[in-house]
């Protein structure tokens, strides 16, 4: 089921070929979630499991087909409201087991910098998970920091989402907790040995403001890998 969107709000439009997902994700996540992203996958079970929001609904922001979202997930939350371009992963998404209490909203909430306002207004009453895809889509002012901390403050919120992303493989991934002090250099040498690394740069390092954030390395295909930073707000 989709809800009706007012005609003023700007709408999402069908994408298989979305920059946060398609086609392409599709046979990645065929060919390499059951081993080569599992244990990135335990890593986000981990920080879903310790998330615990205190509201009844859960609006999230481009779960794709929820290949890294835990069985049972869903469930947790009397309502659940995706906003989501992708009909491949919509038509996926709806068939899990614990999607009896999903529907789906039209909303396009990333496309400007108002449309973290407009998230905020249409689901007045929800926690908001970003489900690995503010690094993903560019931010649309100088970073999504700002309108986060504009429009989101008053509720609880997390997110997942892409740092850094290398050709290089790290030398150590296992996941970890780190102050907020921690500057990005001092979040690489836990899993990259020291010297030039190249990479990457999604801008949205340090999401959230003071706080600690906890960290993982995802191998999404072979040679290419991405640091995920977890970032968990509550109601202000």
């Amino acid at each position: 089921m989709t809800a009706p969107l007012p005609p003023a709000l700007p709408a999402l439009r069908d994408q298989l070929l979305d920059p946060t997902g398609g086609l392409v994700y599709h046979l990645r996540a065929a060919r390499h979630r059951r081993r080569l992203w599992a244990p990135f996958h335990a890593a986000v079970a981990d920080w879903l499991a310790g998330w615990q929001p205190p509201r009844a609904h859960l609006a999230i922001v481009g779960p794709n087909a929820g290949y890294a979202l835990p069985d049972g997930f869903l469930a947790r939350f009397e309502r659940v409201t995706a906003l989501e371009p992708d009909p491949l992963a919509r038509w996926l998404l709806r068939r899990r087991p614990d999607a009896a209490r999903l529907r789906f909203d039209r909303l396009d909430c990333l496309r400007d910098a108002d449309g973290l306002a407009r998230l905020a207004d249409r689901f007045p009453d929800a926690a908001i998970l970003f489900s690995n895809v503010l690094g993903q889509v560019s931010a649309p002012a100088a970073d999504w920091a700002t309108p986060i901390a504009r429009h989101l403050a008053g509720r609880p919120w997390a997110s997942y989402h892409d740092a850094i992303s290398t050709a290089v493989p790290p030398a150590r991934s296992t996941p970890c907790s780190l102050p907020d002090a921690a500057a990005l250099p001092d979040v690489l040498a836990r899993f990259w040995d020291g010297g030039e690394l190249p990479l990457a740069d999604h801008a949205t390092f340090g999401l959230g403001g003071p706080g600690p954030r906890r960290y993982a390395v995802w191998p999404i295909a072979p040679g290419r890998w991405h640091l995920v930073e977890w970032v968990a707000r509550p109601a202000g």
